[in-house]
């Protein structure tokens, strides 16, 4: 499976084409999967452009997408960021309108259970992200609920392209006990051969500019779809996928 990751929490400053409003999204939503994603990974914005689970504006992103690729998956953050407070964080799931169909939680974060317990409440399928350097596998296969989640994002946090398949391989090993699908991936210079890694692996991925800007050979991505549509050759195998 191969996932897009629409805009994290980065800002315009930081990527002038990310898509920040439910009709940005929408339209980089239709053009990802019209090349190849298969599931939806997005951040909703309050109106300052900033990382918010509100019920409002997580109604309005998730709506607008979820109508412009019927069938397709489409999930959130719960990212600790956007609400310091995990009572509060979960308060804030609980008090959703329109319920994506996953989530992420991650597991390095505290409170992670408490956003797991109110998403299990919900029907709510959980993106466990397990973040490498950090004590979130060990917390996670602790907790009573790491076999009801959808699947582990292994997050890999290591940014530099020799580092990250070393760190890859050790949270694999970690979390070789975990009976889930696993997604990999990694960010910036890290990103595509962590992806690469995925696929030789046989495991899901994900790309999208919440995880990278560039495509392989350090081109500026102008778009979703232009990651999504390099990412897609190098699962097939195809040339434009080789580098």
């Amino acid at each position: 499976m191969l996932q897009v990751c629409l805009n994290g929490a980065r800002s315009r400053a930081e990527c002038f084409p990310l898509p920040v409003t439910p009709e940005e999204l929408t339209a980089a939503a239709r053009e990802a999967v019209a090349v190849g994603a298969e599931d939806i990974h997005l951040h909703p914005k309050d109106g300052d452009g900033r990382d918010t689970l509100e019920a409002a504006p997580v109604a309005a992103a998730v709506s607008a997408v979820r109508a412009a690729v019927p069938g397709i998956p489409v999930g959130v953050t719960t990212g600790a960021w956007a609400t310091a407070d995990p009572r509060a964080r979960a308060a804030q799931v609980r008090a959703w309108t329109v319920l994506p169909d996953h989530a992420s939680v991650n597991w390095h974060e505290d409170g992670a259970a408490h956003i797991s317990a109110a998403l299990l409440d919900r029907g709510i399928g959980i993106e466990a992200g397990v973040y490498s350097g950090t004590p979130a596998a060990q917390r996670f296969l602790a907790w009573p609920g790491s076999r009801r989640v959808l699947r582990v994002l292994a997050e890999i946090t290591e940014t530099t392209p020799d580092d990250a398949p070393r760190a890859a391989d050790g949270l694999l090993d970690e979390l070789a006990s975990v009976t889930a699908p696993i997604l990999l991936h990694g960010e910036d210079a890290a990103a595509w051969p962590v992806l690469r890694l995925a696929v030789s692996r046989r495991l899901d991925a994900r790309i999208g500019l919440e995880d990278v800007l560039h495509l392989p050979d350090g081109t500026p991505a102008r778009s979703n779809a232009d990651l999504v549509r390099r990412a897609r050759a190098i699962i097939q195998g195809t040339p434009q996928g080789i580098s």
